[in-house]
């Protein structure tokens, strides 16, 4: 994993270096209106891609129309823009599940992540936390252990789609702690959190933005985060490595693609002006509010990075037995 982090900190550190240019005034434009696809409904996906469609209209000069394509863990939405026409009209905003896990999980897909779509940038990235509705009776990682041994019918865990980060993540808890939990996957993280609220299942890992704002009313209640050090606006929740499960580093990210065959110059500009987006000062603070971490890498290392999580997830996926339901 420690490569995996240094992937991260190089890709900041180049963002971050990134200097204006004078670029020619024929580069390439779009001709008519661009569509976002984002294959999940209700998560931060979406919230992202409504944050920097509006900025990218104003930079492109067309409208920017942000549309969710939910289904199959996501590929139904990656698979669209995987197909569309490689002009730079069509843009996905994906995540580990279509992108990196899916491949593993499923055992045909219609679209290949790594041949059929053209990074643009890893755009954030975030660990994700671990949260039961307190009717669950269980206020530390130790209960929930212990109490899903011994009644190991009872509870159950939302994910935000099958093959989603949320999902791998709890079978690899499930794994490593040696309980049983029932899988109830969700069409985006909307929906899951709802029936989280609601009781109807017992326990989720989510990314922050998800479910903090329910974690501060008391609606929900925090046990730990996969990350490798504690969350700074809450330093008395202990990471899941801290409490003994020293593989449990995982994280959720989402970056723009478009299809694989988009002319370098068209992925050129978008790299260039979703940067801009995502390093201003509004964006920054509003991503950083959501517990992300601004990643804005170049599309070669977005491409590195989705296939060291393909590795990875697939590791997990081999030795949890996950399988597609």
């Amino acid at each position: 994993m420690n490569s995996r982090r240094s992937f991260v900190a190089a890709a900041a550190a180049a963002a971050a270096c990134v200097a204006p240019a004078v670029f020619a005034a024929d580069e390439w434009s779009p001709t008519r209106p661009v569509r976002i696809i984002v294959p999940i409904v209700g998560s931060t996906n979406d919230v992202l891609a409504r944050l920097v469609a509006p900025k990218l209209q104003e930079a492109l000069g067309q409208p920017v129309v942000v549309e969710n394509k939910p289904g199959a863990g996501g590929n139904i939405g990656a698979d669209f823009v995987a197909k569309a026409a490689p002009d730079g009209h069509t843009l996905l905003v994906g995540y580990n599940g279509p992108l990196a896990i899916n491949v593993s999980l499923f055992e045909k897909m219609p679209y290949d992540p790594v041949k059929d779509l053209a990074p643009i940038t890893l755009a954030v990235k975030s660990p994700q936390y671990l949260v039961v509705n307190p009717a669950a009776g269980v206020s530390s990682v130790a209960e929930l252990v212990a109490k899903a041994k011994a009644q190991p019918s009872k509870f159950s865990y939302a994910s935000v789609a099958m093959g989603s980060a949320s999902h791998l993540t709890m079978e690899m808890f499930k794994s490593a702690a040696g309980v049983q939990l029932t899988h109830v996957p969700y069409k985006g993280a909307g929906p899951a959190v709802t029936d989280l609220l609601a009781g109807n299942v017992h326990a989720a890992f989510m990314v922050p933005g998800n479910v903090q704002q329910f974690v501060k009313e008391g609606k929900l209640k925090l046990l730990a985060t996969t990350g490798e050090k504690r969350f700074g606006d809450s330093p008395e929740i202990p990471t899941l490595i801290e409490l003994g499960y020293k593989d449990m580093e995982a994280t959720g990210w989402v970056g723009f693609l478009a299809a694989a065959a988009t002319p370098r110059p068209v992925i050129e500009r978008y790299h260039r002006e979703i940067l801009k987006i995502l390093k201003t000062r509004e964006m920054s603070d509003k991503l950083r509010a959501m517990q992300f971490d601004v990643i804005a890498s170049t599309p070669e290392q977005f491409g590195a990075w989705i296939r060291s999580e393909t590795a990875q997830w697939g590791k997990v996926v081999k030795a949890t037995g996950a399988k597609v339901e």
